[in-house]
């Protein structure tokens, strides 16, 4: 039985012989990745408690932020290498590689109170410095280790991880590049057929096989003892979309819906919004006065404009906007999309759409537990691309709102807003809430946030 052995490597692609011939080896990536990744680790929580320091300020009895910092980064590491924070499963994502990290300096933290208090020195110690920087490291090293995984490749100079991809019967896997050729059989137990796959396999991070469904079984069996993370590709599930497998009565089952967010998840996330929406509301209500009075001068009506939107759960809510089109020619399902020099719109109203005033009444809808400060935005029920309902368009639509709704998300700061001319301004935007919902953490929604101001004003807000 012939099969195709590939190993994919995004970063083979391209260099010469001559140039592929000085790159280092992927041991010696490996190496740099952890290496690196250990010291930013350490460099952030120093950072951290000797910001403590310097803020607390140094001449207070007890700051001894050195004394604190010295202690928790040996217990960090150790920490950190037990639970994995540099393995290789976890180090390729960014979400993981944060989420392990922050345990172990959480687990390090607790480690120091608990000694301190045992051994009746922690009089000794500042409260507040410990407070003031695991706080502070607890950022950093979110922030950091975030930014320094999304960016390892360009950082370590190449690609450390392997795929090896296995086309089982010409069954062969998309992005596979052949290396070799092998009369491999998972049906045939013989050890030496089980040698050259061990051989094939040396090295390598992971391995994915595409076969046909009468042969995973074999390959099940055949790789199990590969100590290595296996996978087989099944197609079928690609329209059942399964986040992972669970069980019933002993029967395995597959996962297929969740929600986005766990219960400590969402109260983080809530905390978050109530902070958030409550301290910008005190600060902008200068601004909210003098926007409803403009309004008013301008054109009779109400100040704010009243419509429903789909929100979590597929449940329908009443989103808050300044009004910035004449009364009469309001659109409340939103049927027709804002078109450049819209008629419609009010001159306060053009000024308020081009700098995103207009929403900012929705704080009073995220300070009501019926949106997020980040989340897919709201969409109007009768809102159309090419004259097809959203819903019409793509059949994933309904999957965004498994979360709430936000002021901002990730579809907004990649520039996809405005009105839908065409599905593709849809499918854009969905794709990206998508992602969101898969991959959230509450550094994502910091980082939106930020990047929010730099698209405020953008060309496609009329």
């Amino acid at each position: 039985m012939n099969l195709e052995i590939g190993r994919f490597d995004a970063s083979s692609v391209g260099p010469s012989a001559a140039r592929a011939r000085w790159q280092p080896s992927r041991t010696q990536l490996r190496a740099r990745l952890v290496a690196g990744l250990i010291l930013l680790d350490l460099l952030c929580i120093f950072g951290g408690f000797m910001t403590a320091g310097l803020l607390y300020g140094p001449a207070k009895e007890g700051n001894h932020w050195l004394e604190i910092a010295a202690i928790i980064l040996p217990l960090y590491l150790v920490t950190a290498i037990n639970g994995h924070a540099y393995a290789a499963g976890v180090i390729q994502e960014p979400f993981r590689g944060v989420s392990r990290a922050l345990q172990a300096l959480v687990v390090a933290a607790g480690a120091v109170i608990l000694i301190a208090f045992y051994l009746k020195a922690s009089d000794s110690f500042s409260r507040a410095t410990i407070a003031i920087g695991f706080m502070a490291s607890v950022v950093l090293l979110g922030i950091a280790r975030d930014m320094f995984l999304r960016k390892a490749r360009k950082i370590v100079g190449g690609n450390p991880f392997s795929i090896v991809v296995i086309g089982d019967a010409g069954a062969v896997a998309n992005g596979s590049i052949v290396l070799a050729e092998s009369n491999f059989d998972p049906d045939d137990h013989c050890p030496m057929m089980y040698d050259r796959l061990a051989t094939s396999l040396k090295d390598a991070d992971r391995v994915v096989v595409a076969c046909s469904a009468e042969r995973r079984m074999s390959w099940a069996r055949a790789l199990k003892g590969a100590n290595i993370q296996s996978e087989i590709i099944v197609p079928e599930l690609l329209s059942l979309a399964p986040l992972g497998l669970g069980e019933w009565n002993g029967t395995p089952t597959l996962v297929v819906a969740d929600g986005p967010l766990g219960k400590v998840d969402s109260f983080i996330k809530r905390a978050f919004d109530i902070c958030v929406s409550g301290v910008a509301l005190l600060a902008l209500l200068a601004l909210f006065v003098v926007v409803a009075v403009a309004i008013k001068l301008e054109s009779q009506g109400p100040v704010f404009f009243v419509q429903t939107r789909i929100g979590r759960g597929n449940k329908m809510f009443r989103m808050l906007k300044f009004r910035s089109m004449r009364v009469e020619q309001c659109d409340g399902d939103g049927n027709t999309s804002t078109m450049r020099d819209d008629d419609r719109i009010t001159r306060v109203g053009r000024f308020i759409r081009k700098t995103s005033i207009d929403e900012l009444p929705q704080l009073v809808n995220v300070l009501l537990g019926d949106m997020s400060i980040v989340g897919p935005r709201p969409h109007a029920i009768g809102s159309k691309a090419e004259n097809k309902l959203f819903w019409e368009i793509d059949e994933r639509y309904f999957h965004r709102h498994a979360a709430k709704p936000g002021l901002t998300g990730l579809a907004q700061i990649r520039g996809f807003r405005g009105a839908t001319m065409v599905q593709a301004d849809l499918t854009n935007r969905l794709q990206s809430d998508l992602e969101y919902l898969n991959h959230w953490s509450i550094w994502k929604d910091i980082r939106i946030i930020l990047l929010t101001f730099k698209v405020l004003i953008h060309k496609n807000a009329f």
